[in-house]
């Protein structure tokens, strides 16, 4: 596999739905009194998915292009204070903020003068490769967990 290939293939894995759903149709249509709300047996509510991944997603961006970057403490620093939201307003930026990196990490792995398999220098051996690995399975898991806590609460598409 040529190295062009191989960045279309990460772009892809990152911003398609192939073998699931994708983020924009997670997000897409949650009632605001749904947001903080938390099934039985869930431990998570929408809201507090959702700033995870965002942060999560945004330290990964973060820790990639910004040599010094300081990530949140683990595991306070990744998980909101409350489940619910404070304002809808708090709910919108996070969406926003989390497509716009996800853009953003999508855009940079696809630049061919990112080095995808040299270890970033301020890390311990980590490539951009790894972490773009990394976000793609961190980002599908707990979307994994925001289509089923949908479901549960009876906010999911069945179209």
């Amino acid at each position: 596999m040529n190295d062009t290939a191989l960045r279309e293939h990460l772009q892809k894995v990152l911003t398609s739905h192939d073998a699931h759903t994708d983020w924009n149709r997670g997000l897409a249509g949650i009632p605001a009194k749904y947001r903080g709300a938390k099934p039985p047996g869930a431990p998570y509510s929408a809201w507090e998915l959702l700033e995870h991944v965002r942060i999560a997603q945004w330290d990964i961006l973060e820790f990639c292009r910004n040599p010094k970057h300081v990530s949140p403490k683990w595991p306070s620093g990744y998980w909101p204070k409350t489940p619910s939201p404070p304002r809808a307003a708090a709910w919108n930026r996070s969406v926003k903020d989390f497509g716009n990196n996800l853009m953003a990490m999508a855009k940079w792995i696809g630049d061919p003068k990112t080095d995808l398999f040299t270890p970033l220098p301020h890390g311990t051996g980590q490539t951009v490769l790894r972490e773009a690995l990394l976000l793609a399975d961190h980002n599908s898991y707990h979307l994994g967990q925001f289509v089923l806590l949908r479901r549960l609460l009876g906010v999911w598409p069945e179209s």
